[in-house]
């Protein structure tokens, strides 16, 4: 696949995920939660989890109206938890998107509440009432699969985990080790949730499914590098947030660990094992759209 292509299908994805995002996060939520909700998540950000999952339900040639779910889901837990951790008892930024931070436009306790009833909302995605038929958009077994995928990637042993590590981290060093396993938790699990979760939207051996859990392993801890690159080498008007956070917070990160030419060659090599992943899949050229969106992953500025 070339890059117009990927640009093409991409940009009507993401029109999709937005389309859908706004038929489903209420405005009507009372005493302006609805407000803050859609404040929280609308017209912003790459939606790179959204694209995973879908592109993973096109290398399974799976359900679509299955995948669009799911990939509404994985984007309000995602948004949630970037509402969550720029409240002052996180990380305190007042910047998120190009935009001032939920907290900072709607307040501390409004927020709070918008990131709730954003959790909540993923699952009630993921769980449709019978249409007209009888029959409901996901089946039951594909629901509950969906869900367990989403959960534990979002729970304690994947994202709020991590964040806790990388709260009880602050002004301590870390070794790689460490370092690894608090962001295979606190970014990477919902990364290769994502995968995991267009993969279920469709048939798929085993051994595949094994394969892109590796590959959404590898991009996880990819993307997360590469954020702690780009907070040392971007202002802020590139990334949309606030460079130089985590220096100014204390906070380990791959540059501070492994400098700054390391960590680019530790990205690097990620990339590699996600494309050796791929290949081990045996999807061949269906999987071209992950094998972009890797590289996307590691070359992407901002």
């Amino acid at each position: 696949m070339n890059g117009h292509e990927f640009d093409l299908w991409s940009q009507a994805q993401v029109a999709a995920v937005e389309a859908a995002l706004e038929r489903w996060v209420p405005s009507d939520a009372p005493a302006g939660l609805g407000q803050a909700m859609r404040y929280g998540v609308l017209d912003g950000g790459k939606r790179l989890r959204p694209l995973l999952v879908l592109a993973s339900c096109d290398a399974v040639a799976g359900s679509v109206p299955a995948a669009m779910r799911a990939a509404v889901a994985v984007e309000l837990i995602h948004a949630y938890s970037l509402v969550h951790d720029d409240m002052p008892c996180m990380d305190n930024d007042i910047l998120r998107r190009g935009k001032p931070t939920v907290h900072v436009q709607y307040g501390q306790a409004q927020a709070m509440l918008a990131g709730d009833a954003m959790q909540a909302l993923a699952f009630e995605v993921l769980t449709p009432e019978p249409g007209p038929g009888g029959a409901p958009e996901v089946a039951p077994v594909l629901q509950a699969r969906l869900i367990s995928l989403l959960a534990r990637a979002a729970g304690h042993a994947g994202m709020a985990g991590g964040q806790a590590i990388d709260l009880a981290s602050i002004g301590r060093p870390l070794d790689e080790g460490e370092l690894r396993d608090m962001h295979r938790r606190k970014t990477g699990a919902l990364l290769q949730a994502s995968v995991l979760m267009g993969a279920a939207c469709g048939d798929i051996r085993p051994e595949a499914r094994d394969a892109l859990s590796d590959y959404g392993a590898a991009i996880g801890l990819a993307f997360q590098v590469v954020d702690d690159i780009l907070d040392v080498t971007q202002a802020s008007e590139t990334l949309g947030k606030t460079a130089g956070k985590d220096h100014d917070h204390n906070k380990p990160t791959y540059v501070s660990v492994l400098g700054l030419a390391a960590a680019r060659s530790h990205a690097q090599a990620l990339r590699e094992q996600a494309h050796a992943a791929l290949r081990r899949s045996g999807l061949g050229g269906a999987a071209s759209l992950l094998a972009v969106l890797a590289d996307k992953v590691v070359e992407r500025e901002s």
